[in-house]
């Protein structure tokens, strides 16, 4: 794709890194097939190729305005077309500096504004997100049906295992989840001390930063980065074997910290380090013997987040650990396809995430099942708030033997 980028670009940082991602495309239309908003809609606006025109413009100094941001924040970034891109265009890095910019242009509405504000305000934060919770718990009958349903029963906490053992490895908490479902790390924790690994509680870390480098507020996520890395640093120079999250979304955007640091002169080393050290808990388990783990006599299906599959791309990896232990995978369609949870997406734009929730729930109901394992803590909730199958952590299947 010909670019000439305006005078405003040029004086970017990014410049150079916008150019040569928008010259990779060549208009194919490959990653509208895999799509989920464009197959919703079949609108050329509501797939990649549509939003990297859109971009383009904008690069080269048309003038945008809200339907250019509206497209934009339309997009899932669930990278699935960038797994079908046969020219390996970086769509979701351009789609994340473009909003940046669209943003600087485009003022938004009063409810927008409102709405970004409280999420920036208090989803990044566990401890003002466990008190709204233990509120919105009490008032839940109260709330409205896409709210309520988002609100899950509270979890007894129970005793980390204490065992110090040689191998060790680094969990940081996240913001959500230890409040919504601190089983997980939990039972990620009983899974790893039984093949010898002390799974670490990182003290004084922060939220993964994802949601803010989403909502176009790359400061804050490159600030919640840099506590990230502080708080692990000392662990890190003792010799841990990695660092991992349950949560795909969170353990994508800690590989991503050596990007969003690159051109921070006191962290762009450390970035890269941490980033180096960092896998999916499926990586780890998938270099140990499983032998001791027996699978249960159930019906169950996997949910792929996007975040693992075409982010981290680690595509069939948790499927392929629980077939070695002996679960019987249902298989389903279109596993390639978001779930519709995306973070806050599901919050901003709740018509567009239903449908594909409901999309995804009958591909995985197309046989009957006991339960839905997947590997993110969004699309554990999302998903749940739709079916009254059981849905969870696949390690906590682990755990539970």
């Amino acid at each position: 794709m010909q670019t000439n980028l305006a005078a405003f670009v040029k004086s970017k940082k990014e410049h150079d890194e916008l150019e040569s991602i928008l010259r990779s495309c060549v208009h194919c239309g490959f990653c509208n097939a895999t799509c989920p908003t464009y197959q919703q809609t079949g609108n050329e606006l509501d797939g990649p190729r549509g939003r990297i025109y859109l971009l383009k413009q904008a690069l080269e100094g048309a003038q945008v305005g809200l339907v250019t941001q509206q497209q934009l924040d339309s997009c899932l970034s669930c990278r699935s077309c960038e797994t079908t891109c046969p020219s390996g265009v970086e769509y979701g890095r351009l789609l994340d500096l473009g909003r940046v910019i669209v943003e600087e242009k485009v003022s938004r509405t009063l409810l927008d504004r409102i709405k970004r504000g409280f999420i920036l305000t208090l989803f990044p934060y566990p401890q003002r997100f466990y008190r709204v919770m233990q509120i919105a718990r009490v008032v839940k009958p109260l709330l409205p049906k896409i709210y309520k349903q988002k609100i899950p029963a509270r979890q007894m906490v129970e005793q980390w295992p204490k065992n110090n053992h040689q191998r060790k490895v680094l969990i940081l908490s996240g913001c959500v989840q230890a409040t919504l479902a601190p089983s997980i790390d939990l039972a990620a924790a009983r899974v790893l001390d039984k093949l010898n690994i002390s799974l670490l509680q990182a003290d004084s870390s922060a939220c993964c930063g994802a949601l803010s480098y989403h909502l176009s507020e790359h400061e804050k996520s490159q600030a919640q980065a840099r506590q990230n890395i502080d708080a692990c640093w000392p662990l890190i120079e003792q010799g841990i074997e990695a660092i991992t999250m349950t949560a795909s979304g969170c353990g994508l955007a800690l590989k991503e910290y050596q990007t969003l640091l690159q051109d921070d002169q006191r962290y762009a080393e450390k970035a890269k380090r941490f980033s180096d050290l960092v896998k999916d808990l499926a990586e780890i388990l998938a270099d140990e013997d499983l032998s001791m783990f027996k699978a249960s006599n159930i019906k169950l299906a996997y949910q792929s987040p996007c975040t693992l599959q075409h982010g981290q791309q680690l595509p069939y990896l948790v499927e392929s650990l629980l077939e070695s232990i002996g679960y019987n995978l249902i298989e389903t369609d279109n596993n390639y396809l978001c779930c519709g949870s995306a973070g806050v997406y599901s919050l901003l734009h709740p018509e567009m995430s239903e449908q594909l929730r409901d999309n995804k729930l009958v591909d995985l109901h197309s046989t009957e099942v006991d339960c839905i394992a997947t590997a993110n803590i969004g699309c554990l909730t999302h998903l749940q708030a739709g079916t009254d199958v059981q849905v969870g952590h696949w390690i906590e299947l682990l755990d539970a033997d």
